[in-house]
């Protein structure tokens, strides 16, 4: 893939590298050793390397935590900004009352599974938990939910008891057709005060009015004092395309959906080929020619 001069320039002048997780770096066994050491490399050599994913941080696989020099990690879709090294919150992005009291009454009245992400927990509800549990019908990611999710007998209980500190809802789909209806409906009600994205082929998620991979990445930029012309971005869905729109340098894996292909400078291998690790490796580190 051509890249221009102009990007080749931004290119020598990266100093953050933000990784979404699932379908980017991680393949399908999480994430490989050599990736692993490919981005403590990065770091040993003065880059700054950020996680910038949708899961809440209580769903953050280990592997995360092992990286070496990992100083933050952006959660629920630019949610929250954690300092992995104090724990603490450094920038949140809730919905407000009055968009999720708008939300609540809308998606309950349509009647789909839903998550609820607060505290950095995500909550489900136990019919849908113990399907996936005891594989009951085909439910895609099954397992994650299994491990991640928290069930409980009635979410929106949950979704009230959280009202002011919501940091994401996640709608369950099984049907494509069903998905597009609620995302266009979803859409243009957004001046209500949130945002609407989509990480997988089966889910909506909604955000705060400001919320967002890319402006959590902004916020980053004050804090680490890197500028977003500057950050070498990684994605595959609908929820990374802001980032890699707004990042100096946006990477799109192989497998990545076509739309994000389109607004990528370049396109690496797919996350089961280690794509993250093969472009860090090709374009920065210069360990072949471009």
């Amino acid at each position: 893939m051509m890249i221009s001069p102009e990007k080749k320039e931004i290119l020598e002048n990266i100093g953050l590298i933000a990784l979404d997780l699932d379908k980017t770096l991680l393949t399908s066994a999480g994430l490989t050793e050599n990736s692993k050491e490919c981005l403590e490399e990065a770091i040993r050599r003065g880059y700054q390397v950020v996680v910038a994913t949708g899961r809440p941080f209580s769903a953050l696989p280990a592997g995360v935590f092992d990286i070496n020099g990992l100083d933050y990690v952006i959660c629920s879709n630019g949610a929250h900004i954690i300092d992995l090294s104090t724990g603490y919150y450094l920038y949140s992005d809730y919905l407000s009352e009055e968009a999720s009291i708008w939300c609540r009454d809308r998606l309950k009245a349509l009647g789909y599974h839903i998550e609820v992400f607060s505290g950095g927990k995500a909550y489900t509800d136990k019919e849908r938990y113990e399907k996936c549990r005891n594989g009951v019908g085909v439910v895609e990611g099954a397992a994650y939910v299994v491990r991640t999710r928290i069930p409980v007998d009635d979410i929106w209980e949950v979704w009230n008891s959280h009202l002011g500190e919501i940091e994401n809802i996640n709608i369950i789909f099984e049907d494509q057709e069903d998905k597009k209806r609620v995302w266009e409906e979803l859409k243009s009600c957004e001046s209500i005060g949130f945002t609407v994205t989509s990480s997988t082929s089966y889910n909506l998620e909604i955000g705060g009015e400001n919320t967002s991979k890319a402006n959590a990445l902004s916020q980053l930029s004050s804090i680490s004092g890197i500028p977003l012309e500057r950050v070498m971005s990684f994605g595959d869905s609908p929820n990374d395309m802001a980032m890699i729109m707004e990042s100096g340098f946006g990477v799109a894996v192989d497998n990545a959906l076509p739309e994000v292909k389109e607004v990528s400078d370049y396109v690496t291998a797919s996350n089961e080929d280690e794509g993250v690790a093969k472009a860090i490796r090709l374009l920065l580190f210069k360990e072949d020619t471009i």
